[in-house]
């Protein structure tokens, strides 16, 4: 995949909860048994999650921006299927006007154009290997000890160093008294980590 000059961020998919709790860490002897309950619970609010999400459908809107101009938004209807696959159904797509020129600037436009797309959809991808979180990922992170707990106001926060490619980082708030999950703050990257997606 060929360069793509600036940063490329997609809007909206990741942040389930824009507010997460700043606290301090607790020390790594004092957490471990805290972290393994808490993972714990978190992976079967997850599942329990999982299997209610199951009953509806909702609306993915996904809005593509470069250099702060908004290049793509889409929106699909999105449902499992009786595979226990998500099915998405596009409802509607807009695309930003193409800027006018001559013919060279026309192909260099298709052609960076073509490069975005593909950008995009390999983002697009990797985001789906963090939203919903995987028990499996959840579990290797914890054998590889990079979770860390972060007690809060009345809510934790488990933080994943390292949870699917060296240098990412995704922070999960818990409400402990419900042991539900209220918030995903993800930071990754598709090719090399100084082009960070949020």
């Amino acid at each position: 995949m060929s360069n793509i000059p600036g940063r490329a961020v997609i809007a909206g998919v990741i942040r389930a909860s824009a507010c997460l709790i700043g606290a301090s860490t607790v020390s790594a002897e004092q957490s471990r048994p805290a972290v393994e309950e808490r993972v714990t619970a978190l992976k079967q609010s997850i599942a329990a999650s999982h299997a209610r999400l199951r009953q509806y459908e909702w609306i993915e809107t996904i809005v593509i921006r470069f250099k702060g101009e908004e290049k793509d938004r889409k929106q699909q209807r999105c449902f499992y299927g009786a595979d226990g696959k998500v099915q998405k159904v596009l409802l509607s797509e807009e695309k930003a006007a193409p800027p006018r020129g001559g013919r060279l600037k026309q192909k260099v436009i298709a052609t960076k154009s073509a490069e975005m797309k593909d950008y995009m959809e390999s983002a697009a991808k990797l985001i789906q290997r963090y939203v919903p979180p995987d028990a499996g990922d959840i579990d290797s992170a914890k054998k590889r000890e990079k979770v860390l707990l972060r007690p809060g106001d009345g809510r934790v926060r488990l933080d994943f160093a390292d949870y699917i490619q060296a240098g990412d980082h995704m922070a999960i708030e818990v409400d402990p008294a419900a042991n539900v999950l209220t918030g995903i703050s993800v930071n990754t990257y598709v090719d090399k980590p100084e082009d960070e997606l949020r």
